[in-house]
């Protein structure tokens, strides 16, 4: 049975002023609310990351919200900040992005489904750019956009392979190639997750480059006085939204940048008032430590966002299996030889968390068909890394499930002294020499190659003087390198990237990599397909 909102919301330090209601289970919190309590002491922040995952996932979400509800029974006032579901997903491959078995967010069917609107929100302000846009052109007004170079992509929030290239402006416009990227890979959606008030807002949306003259001078939202009626759509969106995990913990699920494209976590101003309002907040870094945990230091972090001391790795037997050569699939056999070969997987993980300056530790979210040769051989392994690890069977038991690693994450909390909070390069550095040291000393790559427009570009980004913003590399989640197919830990690779996109609201430079599409595709058996609704009204199938 869920609890009201309002109780959820009085546990959480809320007052009821604080809150919008959007029905008995979800709130938006006031951005006052965070301006009230600027002064009161930050609670500590633990980041969840993984291994490079399978297709299905790792479980970071059910483990994310069960060590929050774990802290919670041991006393603690924990508040767990997760990205909003894209629809995509939901229909696509993946499914839900609300967690499983007895670790979900609820309720759980209206979170994937729409939820508060935030989506459509970002969806409506990036698309209206779009059409002014195309109207600025229209009318041939100056500055005089580049129609051969868009440098701005319509979106849309389900995955639609057919709309990755389309001709527009037939009818009367300016006839030329276009595409739309998926809503939750839009720089709208980067700059919601990283706006802190709603001048922030104001002034990162006026800042979008929505074009480029012949002449190589940059087109702005403002330039296009778009950035106002931009802001006006957003200003509900920008406000955290309220829920509870199935336990009753509280919980904000807000923004959904993915990690793969963008920079994959919950939004800053969510993270900042639970850092007030919770004693330790659990925060999601998507897809493996390569992506999110990367991203969230480097671009979180480096715009203001906390520095987690503590990063919780989940690993399960099917990824180090997958990793060490074994087959995907959870058998009832054990796979220990593919356990051992995968291991390198794990620690490499390890050892990013080290250098980005957390204080790695191990969850291995265990399934029923996983033995205990498996298992022992991930903890023997994590006592010869020195690295505190722990079981989890969060799926079945809960919060109950994660008390042990709830246990450890307090312990290496409490012993480990704040340390260096800075990334891996200065933000002086040239954005090749970035995008290097992310390659080597992230991904183990040996080196970076560039596709023409690539270079060009980043030569560009340089003059126009976005040298100090981080770079933000779009790349497979499955993989360390570029290539999804690629397992393990390889050596001696390439990462190579095929174009650059300034995202100056956002404030980061996008490096496209591999064959990262920005527009997924629907798989052979969509999610969708097992999506119902039956006659009382209750979703089926999510």
């Amino acid at each position: 049975m869920l609890r009201a909102i309002t109780a959820v919301a009085e546990e959480a330090g809320l007052r009821a002023d604080e809150l919008r209601h959007y029905g008995p289970h979800i709130a938006k919190v006031t951005l006052e609310a965070l301006q009230r309590r600027r002064d009161d002491p930050d609670g500590r922040v633990i980041l969840v990351t993984s291994v490079n995952p399978t297709p299905a996932g790792e479980g970071k979400t059910v483990t994310a919200i069960a060590l929050a509800q774990a802290l919670r029974s041991l006393g603690e006032r924990p508040i767990v900040c997760l990205r909003e579901p894209s629809m995509g997903p939901v229909f696509g491959l993946k499914g839900g992005a609300t967690g499983g078995g007895r670790c979900t967010v609820e309720p759980a069917d209206e979170i994937n489904l729409h939820f508060t609107g935030d989506l459509h929100a970002v969806t409506a302000a990036n698309n209206l750019l779009a059409a002014m846009l195309d109207d600025h052109i229209y009318r041939d007004r100056a500055p005089r956009p580049d129609v051969r170079r868009p440098a701005l992509h319509r979106v849309l929030d389900v995955n639609d392979r057919a709309l990755r290239r389309i001709v527009v402006g037939l009818n009367g416009g300016v006839p030329r190639e276009e595409q739309f990227d998926i809503t939750a890979a839009s720089e709208v959606m980067a700059i919601l997750g990283l706006a802190t008030d709603y001048a922030d807002l104001r002034r990162r949306l006026g800042r979008i480059i929505a074009g480029v003259t012949r002449e190589r001078a940059l087109i702005t939202a403002d330039d296009l006085h778009a950035g106002g009626a931009m802001a006006a759509l957003l200003r509900e969106a920008l406000h955290p939204n309220l829920v509870q995990t199935q336990e009753g913990c509280p919980a904000f699920v807000h923004t959904g940048p993915f990690a793969n494209i963008a920079h994959g976590t919950s939004s800053l101003i969510s993270l900042l008032l639970a850092q007030k309002l919770g004693s330790r907040v659990v925060v999601e870094a998507g897809f493996g430590a390569d992506l999110g945990a990367e991203k969230f230091v480097h671009i979180v972090g480096g715009q203001g966002g906390p520095h987690p001391q503590v990063a919780v790795i989940v690993v399960t037997i099917r990824a180090l299996r997958y990793h060490g050569g074994g087959p995907v699939e959870r058998l009832s056999d054990p796979q220990v030889p593919a356990v051992l070969a995968g291991l390198p997987q794990l620690e490499h993980h390890i050892e990013i968390v080290r250098r980005l300056h957390m204080r790695p530790l191990v969850c291995i979210n265990t399934f029923p068909t996983d033995s205990t040769d498996e298992v022992q051989a991930i903890l023997e392994a994590s006592r010869v890394w020195n690295v505190p690890a722990a079981t989890s069977q969060a799926y079945t038991r809960g919060g109950d499930g994660a008390r042990e690693l709830a246990e450890l994450v307090r312990r290496a909390d409490q012993e480990q002294a704040p340390g260096a909070s800075g990334g891996l390069y200065a933000p002086e550095a040239r954005l090749e020499e970035k995008l290097r040291i992310i390659a080597q000393q992230v991904y183990g790559a040996s080196e970076v190659t560039y596709a023409e427009p690539a270079l060009r570009h980043l030569d560009e980004a340089e003059r126009w003087g976005f040298r100090r913003l981080p770079v933000c590399v779009a790349k497979t989640q499955h993989s360390l390198t570029d290539q999804p197919h690629v397992r393990g830990v390889p050596s001696g690779f390439a990462i190579h990237i095929r174009d650059v996109e300034v995202r100056a609201g956002a404030g980061f430079v996008l490096a496209l990599a591999g064959d990262m599409m920005t527009m997924p595709a629907l798989p052979p058996h969509p999610r969708a397909w097992d999506i119902e609704l039956d006659a009382a009204g209750a979703v089926r199938g999510l």
